[in-house]
């Protein structure tokens, strides 16, 4: 008896260390399977949809990088990752529907920043201003950016998705003298076409077919002769270059600085208007043109004002900026200590033109032109943006879609711009309401990009150590 008892002990704690062995290794199989599904919860939180509507408190949980389920009631899930943000704000990640990468670096602006490193730095500062998207419209090295989305798909970094756009307009054309000639200078050291020269409308159709080989699937074209410098992208031509672009599925958007240039353009089939810092000249009329079309206008109020007004004193800006940078960025140093605003007649005109969109339901999508001018910084500018429109017409809630759906429907990206199930797990959360005041974009507490958590952080100690 006394033998078969020692037996059973021996077994006995034989299957109680086979037991604990197990469940350990059941639990790290366990730990390490959470790990790969990475799903989150995010409770009590003021979510923003994207699309008009909120979630006074609600739940938002993600797995994968995928949002799973959005819900005004608790979600309750075993094992995921409990975040509790109780007084926060969930939106959807921004998107800069109009920027200019590579060019701009930390204290200078030209082509010999345009590189890879450069680039990633960029995006890395769009992602810590919470941006999940930004459309680079028709000045990049094809094979530079195709190599800079692929290190972002596997990894390299977290940053935003990247879209870009084949450039249009007559021979060594196109921007402003000073972007034409860093834009060519890129175009020579990388041995790419940067800028495709349009000379007829049978070469101009060829000149998409051949974009639409490389990958193209946007086009940006010139019709602005920039007070006489520029040559105009003739109607002749870009209704050649619109009618070949929709037959391949081809997006084209306009760089236009005048609403008089927009009802011939907007008759051939053009899908939206890059630039719209339009005063007087854009009323009712034109405004329902745009509408019954479908198209969208990207306003870029910010462009006249950043380069008058002292952004260095912007503790938002400061952030990741240091003094030394902050001189190389301001163009005019004079005007450093000053605040700038539009003489009021200008203001009325601002305030017309864009009510006359706001009202008659024309798609406005959040663009900066970050990064074709020195002092337009990556991110930030996008939050003076939001603020612009709100104070010319717009209500919060409608300022925030600019930024996030209508841009998302407009440039093609079909699962992001909103927080809905099976969209991409890319958002903000915020310390403040926008919808109180769209100042409280800038109460950035963390970023998610495709799931992943931006280290805001680390990112901040790198560029201010």
């Amino acid at each position: 008896m006394m033998i078969m008892f020692r037996y059973f002990i021996k077994f006995s704690i034989k299957v109680a260390l086979f037991l604990q062995i197990f469940t350990m290794h059941l639990v790290d199989a366990i730990a390490q399977q959470r790990e790969l599904q990475n799903e989150v919860v995010i409770k009590n939180a003021r979510i923003i949809i994207g699309d008009g509507s909120f979630i006074e408190t609600g739940s938002l949980q993600f797995e994968n990088g995928i949002i799973s389920q959005i819900s005004g009631d608790q979600i309750e899930s075993p094992g995921a990752l409990n975040i509790d943000a109780e007084g926060k704000t969930i939106m959807p990640a921004l998107i800069d529907g109009h920027s200019h990468l590579g060019y701009q670096g930390r204290k200078d602006w030209g082509s010999h920043n345009y590189g890879l490193t450069n680039l990633i730095d960029n995006l890395e500062q769009y992602a810590y201003y919470g941006f999940g998207a930004v459309f680079s419209a028709g000045s990049d090295s094809l094979s530079l950016m195709n190599t800079l989305e692929s290190l972002r798909k596997s990894g390299e970094f977290i940053g935003p998705r990247v879209l870009f756009a084949a450039g249009m307009a007559p021979p060594n054309q196109g921007p402003n003298d000073q972007f034409l000639t860093h834009a060519l200078s890129v175009q020579s050291r990388f041995g790419e076409t940067i800028l495709y020269g349009l000379e007829g409308p049978a070469q101009a159709r060829e000149q998409v077919n051949l974009a639409f080989e490389k990958g193209f699937r946007f086009i940006k074209i010139w019709v602005d002769d920039r007070g006489g410098s520029q040559s105009k992208l003739s109607p002749e031509l870009y209704t050649a270059v619109i009618d070949e672009a929709r037959k391949l599925g081809i997006k084209v958007f306009v760089h236009q600085q005048f609403a008089s240039d927009m009802p011939p353009l907007l008759a051939v089939g053009v899908d939206g208007f890059l630039h719209g810092r339009i005063g007087s000249d854009l009323d009712q009329n034109i405004a329902t043109q745009i509408r019954a079309a479908g198209a969208f206008v990207v306003p870029n109020w910010g462009l006249g004002e950043l380069r008058q007004e002292a952004i260095g004193e912007d503790d938002f800006l400061n952030q990741i900026y240091s003094e030394d940078e902050m001189i190389g960025l301001i163009t005019n140093f004079s005007r450093r200590f000053s605040q700038y605003r539009n003489p009021p007649e200008l203001e009325a005109e601002l305030v017309n033109s864009f009510n006359s969109m706001i009202e008659t339901g024309v798609d406005i999508v959040l663009g900066t032109d970050a990064g074709a001018v020195p002092n337009h910084p990556f991110g930030y500018t996008g939050h003076r943006e939001l603020e612009i429109y709100v104070r010319l017409g717009m209500s919060p809630m409608q300022a925030l879609i600019a930024a996030t759906s209508n841009a998302a429907r407009h440039l093609g990206l079909n699962d992001m711009g909103m927080l809905s199930p099976g969209y991409s797990a890319d958002f903000i959360i915020l310390d403040g309401n926008p919808l109180d005041e769209i100042r409280n974009t800038r109460t950035i507490s963390s970023v998610y990009l495709s799931g992943k958590e931006v280290d805001r952080s680390t990112l901040q100690k790198k560029w201010r150590p």
